[in-house]
């Protein structure tokens, strides 16, 4: 039998629907989740799980009463799931310009820093100039972003400097510093020690935002935890919470600008990595598809 044979004989028909299902079961932690999150019926779901164990000849899942945890086979299959969707991604953006029904996304992770300032006003140009183009806009620690981009969950990301991005296609992007917002006094801060400030009640974001994150492995090199007086949604509210005197908190420079006149002032953080720049990166494989190339190229004009 001829190579070409052999090749002809391979039986590729794997339903990419079915390799997003198994990724759903992965994000999840169950068939159940996953079948609700894809609108099947949990039978349904079943079926098209073992008949894709059946197809690649391998258990690809732990079942038990706690949930569905992959195999070794599962964890292969899910790095090469996660590059066969990212391609048909890819297909849907370059037929979107032969037909208007046809639309593609392209997946942006980013750091705090990057989501709540100068992004928006950058995506929305971005969006209105490709209308054939979705963004699926995800907010993480700079240390998830790469971890991200490494397993094909993102096309692009927006990192701060201080995380190694070797073997990324990197570009500069803005200078990005972390300031401390306190409430106002006649004596005025000029430079504040992180671990100072361990020792009053924060006010800040959500403990699963990327700021929060950094945060806790900062105060963490020191033996300490934070204590939240309050979490909230985003920097607005932080900064109304602060001027009432509720507590400090440690946001980026451009954010805190906004609320100098209002009840806070603002301190420069002492720490080398208060300041930092912020970063575009994107893997090789991104050099060929077309939207996460002119995400990257409405990002850099700016």
């Amino acid at each position: 039998m001829t190579k070409a044979t052999s090749r002809r004989a391979l039986d590729y028909r794997v339903d990419p629907f079915d390799l997003q299902l198994f990724a759903s079961v992965l994000e999840h932690g169950t068939i159940t989740a996953a079948a609700q999150a894809m609108s099947l019926s949990l039978a349904a779901a079943s079926t098209r799980l073992q008949a894709l164990e059946h197809r690649v000849g391998a258990k690809l899942l732990e079942r038990s009463k706690a949930g569905a945890v992959a195999t070794d086979a599962g964890r292969a299959l899910a790095r090469q799931a996660q590059r066969v969707l990212s391609e048909l991604d890819t297909l849907h953006i370059e037929m979107a310009t032969f037909g208007r029904g046809l639309r593609g996304t392209v997946r942006l992770a980013c750091n705090t820093a990057a989501m709540t300032e100068a992004l928006p006003p950058r995506v929305g140009r971005f969006l209105v100039e490709h209308p054939d183009i979705d963004l699926e806009l995800q907010e993480l620690s700079s240390e998830a972003v790469l971890e991200a981009l490494w397993r094909g969950a993102a096309d692009v990301g927006i990192v701060a400097d201080h995380v190694d991005t070797t073997g990324l296609v990197v570009q500069p992007w803005l200078d990005d510093e972390l300031v401390v917002l306190l409430p106002a006094t006649r004596k005025r801060a000029s430079g504040v020690r992180f671990a100072d400030l361990l020792d009053r009640p924060f006010v800040g974001l959500s403990a699963n935002s990327g700021l929060s994150r950094f945060l806790a492995r900062q105060a963490a090199r020191s033996g300490r935890v934070p204590h939240h007086r309050v979490r909230v949604g985003g920097f607005d509210a932080v900064a109304r919470l602060v001027g009432a005197g509720v507590g400090v908190a440690v946001m980026p420079r451009h954010a805190a600008e906004r609320w100098r006149e209002t009840g806070v002032q603002i301190a420069p953080l002492k720490e080398s990595w208060a300041k930092r720049r912020l970063l575009v990166c994107s893997p090789a494989a991104a050099a060929a598809q077309p939207g996460a190339q002119a995400l990257i190229r409405t990002l850099l004009a700016a």
